[in-house]
């Protein structure tokens, strides 16, 4: 049996088009975006290696935003119990570079781990995610903000 690193679930919110078509694709080919041996295949934005992450702009991302930044566990892991103090502590200073290389005012950091039926996301590998809506875009709802899925 095919073990499977993402979730067609969870694409819903965008099942048509190239994003939706890309995950129908890895969900067919059995690998994960996420490691190694596959994130150039489907992941083609520059990346910053560190020693436990690769850290890079969204192919994909939400929308409105002035930055939406993926962080990637370099190692295939699914769970945060999984991840050690070393790379617990270069998380903490990748996000500090990232909010001011990118001089992000305000954001939000969204960490997926775990059972993809629970946090929203496409790919079973933990990640984060780095985000700076942008009010000022006409297709931002004030009332909404910037929606996301999760779970």
């Amino acid at each position: 049996m095919k073990k499977l690193f993402v979730d067609q679930n969870n694409a819903v919110s965008r099942p048509t088009g190239v994003y939706g078509d890309v995950i129908r694709d890895i969900a067919k080919d059995g690998v994960c975006p996420f490691c190694s041996e596959s994130l150039s295949k489907y992941h083609n934005k520059p990346l910053a290696e560190k020693r436990f992450w690769w850290v890079t702009d969204s192919r994909y991302p939400y929308s409105p935003v002035h930055h939406h930044c993926l962080i990637i566990h370099k190692e295939h892991i699914t769970h945060i119990d999984e991840l050690s103090s070393e790379a617990w502590s270069e998380l903490n200073e990748i996000l500090k570079q990232e909010t001011q290389v990118r001089k992000i005012a305000g954001g939000t950091l969204m960490l997926r781990f775990g059972e993809t039926c629970f946090t929203g996301a496409s790919v079973s590998h933990l990640h984060a995610h780095l985000v700076q809506s942008n009010p000022d875009d006409p297709s931002y709802d004030s009332e909404k903000g910037l929606a996301i899925r999760i779970g």
